[in-house]
């Protein structure tokens, strides 16, 4: 019988919506976490010592495991001694199927760090499969939180670059089913967007309406961008990442709407006014 399935990032956004899931389909999971006694105890969830830059604890970590879903955490850039040995490291443990969170467009794009990873696994030794989403909802409350709380703004470099935003619940399901049930996903990436594509004029537009006061969005440079992010603390090789990928959104890297995620859903993806409406607490000033 498989063991727990190992989920990388179970904090985050996606990763928790990935152990959601396998919860839900009665799927025991073990998170990696640097600190275990940190998490409190939960049922069909077992914390294991993981920590990216601590190569030492790979083997334990995926000892055992039943497949595991692998996210580059923001401030890892270098990933061949990280996420590339974690991906070795499971291939040892003969691990049954790897699922990895990518960018859009990583398969072509070898600044990103995703591509290394990517082009690792599929030189490598275990199954794999690859999801490749656009730009997430959930960036409204998390890298542009700050700036609608005390700015009313977004403030990012995206020109009058449209976004297909996909919600990070329907990545956690995707995800979760895919490592259940792997047969047919095995050695594929699929590309995954939502079902419709706004601007960021637009998303202010709509986020004025659900939350009753103005939002306005201002096209940044890239260097007023990074400045920003710099000053919040961001890492230098962060910034640079999250740069470079909002400047692709000027030339629509993430404005095609690709039907993969629907038909593996069975359903319509949420849109980013689901997202907005679900989760109106966060901009409250």
């Amino acid at each position: 019988m498989p063991g727990p399935i190992l989920v990388t990032g179970a904090t985050g956004n996606v990763g928790s919506a990935v152990v959601e899931r396998l919860l839900a389909r009665g799927v025991a999971c073990s998170i990696g976490v640097r600190d275990p006694s940190l998490l409190a105890p939960r049922q069909g969830v077992t914390p294991v010592v993981l920590d990216f830059r601590r190569p030492d604890t790979f083997a334990s970590a995926v000892a055992g495991a039943g497949g595991l879903f692998l996210v580059r955490p923001p401030a890892i850039a270098d990933v061949r001694p990280t996420l590339c040995a974690l991906v070795d490291a499971a291939a040892a443990a003969a691990v049954p199927h790897v699922v990895f969170l990518s960018v859009i467009g990583a398969e072509h794009n070898r600044i990103v760090p995703h591509h290394a990873v990517e082009r690792h696994l599929a030189r490598g030794h275990v199954p794999w499969t690859i999801l490749r989403p656009g730009f997430f909802a959930q960036n409204l409350g998390t890298a542009y939180r700050a700036d609608l709380r005390e700015r009313d703004e977004l403030y990012v470099p995206a020109g009058r670059g449209r976004v297909a935003w996909v919600d990070t619940r329907d990545l956690g399901q995707l995800a979760a089913d895919i490592l259940v049930e792997p047969s047919e996903h095995r050695g594929r990436g699929h590309t995954l967007t939502g079902g419709e594509a706004l601007d960021f004029t637009e998303v202010a537009e709509l986020l004025t309406r659900a939350l009753g006061r103005p939002i306005r969005y201002t096209p940044a440079s890239a260097f007023g961008y990074a400045r920003r992010l710099s000053s919040r603390g961001l890492p230098l090789g962060q910034v640079i990442v999250q740069t470079l990928l909002h400047l692709g959104l000027r030339r629509g890297h993430a404005a095609t709407i690709d039907p993969t995620l629907g038909a593996l859903l069975g359903r319509r993806p949420r849109t980013l006014t689901d997202y907005v409406a679900d989760h109106l607490q966060l901009w409250r000033p």
